[in-house]
């Protein structure tokens, strides 16, 4: 019997019991790297795409997003290919803007990549570095980015002065506090956490590469 536990536990990328939270640490931040290979080469691939396809595109990466945290549950290698398919997938349905944004204001792009790279390496150091735990957090910032999302709407048909400026900050705000609490998490994660986790810190970096091309970019849409 304690083989037969032993064989259900290995995983992956080693053993739950013995690969400890640099283990952890570094299997996400490989996973995550991985993953915005991935959604560089869709932004590549789809720079071209109808809007249509962008949209089939995006909804796709997000079932896959979806659906790797179930799949995480029954099969680490599923839920790693469905992890690769939703940046691959992202991607595509954001090359068209991405591209109009590389053509129109190339130096915005740098900047946003650059940003996002601080951004993200200076909080998520705070938050991995922090030993309370801070999961509690998640319900408020779940209820902040709904908020978030009504003031988009309602910025679409009422004019407000500086709006996009506002909601660029407020969306770094809210997704820097996601950054913060999802490499707290990872200190307490085991290594079946480690896919949900390179997936949540992936939406993390492209959500705030985003806000921050739209400052840098002058607010286009």
């Amino acid at each position: 019997m304690p083989q037969a536990t032993g064989l259900r536990e290995e995983k992956m990328f080693g053993s739950v019991a013995t690969v400890g939270t640099a283990g952890v640490f570094g299997q996400v931040m490989g996973l995550v790297a991985v993953t915005l290979g991935f959604f560089t080469l869709g932004a590549y691939l789809g720079r071209e795409v109808s809007q249509g396809a962008s949209i089939i595109c995006f909804i796709g990466g997000f079932i896959c997003i979806l659906g790797l945290n179930f799949a995480a549950r029954r099969s680490e290698a599923m839920a790693i290919t469905l992890l690769f398919a939703a940046g691959l997938l992202l991607g595509m349905g954001m090359g068209g803007v991405l591209n109009r944004y590389a053509e129109a204001e190339p130096n915005a792009v740098w900047q946003a990549a650059s940003a996002t790279a601080l951004f993200v390496g200076g909080l998520g150091s705070v938050g991995f570095a922090i030993r309370k735990d801070l999961s509690g957090g998640y319900r408020a910032l779940f209820f902040m980015l709904l908020a978030l999302i009504v003031f988009g709407l309602v910025t679409v048909f009422v004019s407000i002065p500086g709006a996009n400026v506002i909601y660029a900050l407020l969306g770094l705000g809210i997704f820097g506090a996601y950054t913060v609490l999802d490499f707290n998490r990872m200190r307490r994660a085991g290594m079946e956490e480690a896919v949900p986790l390179a997936a949540g810190i992936f939406l993390d970096v492209i959500n705030i590469f985003l806000f921050f091309l739209r400052l840098f970019g002058g607010g286009r849409n």
